[in-house]
């Protein structure tokens, strides 16, 4: 009988989520942030009654679900992100022949220098049209194809999705094999496969994290098979399709003997140097410097540790020090990310580091948008963590600030979700310390 009732439970809550999945996706725009916060209370409240009788499915037939629940948005239009706008910017300037980092697209616009596949009206939804692209290599490649394939924003976005479909397919085989490797129930998987952030993100909102995860547990998945030039080779190819995976560098010196780290080293920078080729130009040094230096620098949102330091300022300044906060607290962020890296050597699994490694970096950093944890819930189903999955649940609360025309952040929304997550993972690390102790 209690086998019968999980089992409706289980069959319920999956059709209310394809449900809320289908109506957040084709029927909310993001202003609408009330029926955007229900909905997604709802799903992740059904995610967490799902993961409570996991165990009693396949793990298989899970993995399905979340597959069929990223379908169901395939032919939706990203209506919690513009990003889409600049992704077909970049692929049609490529198409016309120009390199998507010489030139501003207000420049463009301005002295008459708008290729003819490029409209005014595009122009006009570009959430950055006096910033530099960020986009690096794997990204630029997709965004190109994306236009040759369809001339409409809507089919780019069918496209682009199509391809992060596939790497999200790539990432749940990945991790299977992985929590082989590890000796985790498999069923662990599922705390990525259902997770509603990671399926609206990535799957449905375009964020290219997807390639990132996907090629950085390649880099993982080899690297633990002992295979150090395909591992190397995933890394590389993490780096050229989002940056940010350049930070788990310092995680392997402890973890290889000089010639084999050395030969890590040279394959994962000749892997990257390579994908760059395409781009390389004066223009992508100083376009992406500029990019990468504005971030730091100039813009904030939903930021921990940096909104402290800026109160700060206010008080002994006057004034926003976003400027030198920026490049302190990047600082702080190289020096924590080598000494996690080097503390704990070879002695400490790959997952654990890479998981503190960009937990630090997220709480120094000056801007952390909801997609950028979805790495940190991979990460989470190989280290046994699970502080992640709760933050994906606050972290939706920022999309509260959204008006038609602008945002306006809310500090109690950011308060309460850093003061729960805070808590919640002091609360593990104890445990941890705790079972740690009672085996010594």
């Amino acid at each position: 009988m209690g086998a019968e009732r999980s089992g409706l439970r289980f069959y319920g809550f999956t059709l209310l989520s394809a449900l809320f999945y289908i109506y957040i996706a084709y029927f909310l725009e993001r202003h609408q942030s009330w029926n955007l916060m229900v909905a997604y209370g709802v799903l992740f409240l059904a995610y967490v009654a799902i993961l409570k009788v996991l165990e009693q499915f396949s793990v298989k037939g899970l993995v399905l679900v979340g597959i069929v629940f990223r379908c169901l948005l395939l032919f939706s239009f990203p209506n919690l992100s513009d990003d889409i706008y600049r992704f077909v910017w970049d692929g049609k300037l490529i198409s016309a022949g120009i390199h998507p980092f010489a030139h501003l697209p207000g420049d463009l616009v301005e002295t008459a220098q708008l290729p003819e596949n490029i409209s005014m009206e595009l122009y006009g939804k570009l959430n950055s049209p006096h910033y530099y692209t960020i986009y690096p290599p794997v990204a630029q490649f997709i965004f190109w194809l994306s236009t040759i394939v369809s001339d409409s924003v809507h089919g780019s976005a069918v496209f682009i999705r199509s391809c992060i479909l596939i790497a999200e397919a790539g990432t749940l085989w990945l991790l299977f094999q992985l929590t082989m490797v590890y000796n985790i129930k498999p069923h662990a998987l599922l705390i990525y496969a259902l997770n509603p952030l990671v399926i609206l993100e990535l799957t449905g909102n375009l964020h290219f994290e997807a390639f990132m995860i996907f090629f950085v547990l390649l880099g993982v998945y080899f690297f633990e098979k002992k295979k150090i030039h395909f591992a190397a080779a995933g890394f590389g190819l993490a780096i050229a399709g989002k940056l940010l995976p350049l930070m788990f560098m310092p995680a392997f010196i402890r973890r290889l003997g000089f010639k084999k780290l050395a030969l890590f080293f040279l394959i994962t920078g000749t892997a990257t140097a390579l994908l760059f080729v395409p781009l390389l130009d004066l223009a992508l040094w100083d376009g992406m410097g500029s990019s990468i230096s504005l971030y730091f620098q100039k813009f904030e949102f939903n930021a921990s540790i940096y909104y402290l330091v800026r109160e700060v300022g206010y008080w002994v300044k006057g004034y926003n020090i976003i400027g030198s906060a920026g490049r302190w607290l990047s600082g702080i962020t190289f020096l924590s990310i080598v000494v996690i890296s080097l503390v704990t050597g070879a002695k400490v699994r790959l997952p654990p580091v890479l998981l503190w490694v960009l937990l630090v970096y997220l709480l120094m950093a000056t801007t952390v948008h909801p997609w950028y944890i979805t790495t940190l819930i991979a990460l989470a189903v190989l280290t046994g963590i699970r502080f992640p999955v709760l933050w994906s649940g606050l972290i939706f609360l920022t999309y509260i600030g959204y008006t038609e025309t602008t945002y306006h952040e809310s500090m109690l929304v950011v308060l309460l979700e850093y003061t729960c997550v805070m808590i919640f993972m002091g609360y593990e690390l104890v445990r941890v310390f705790n079972n740690k102790m009672s085996l010594q």
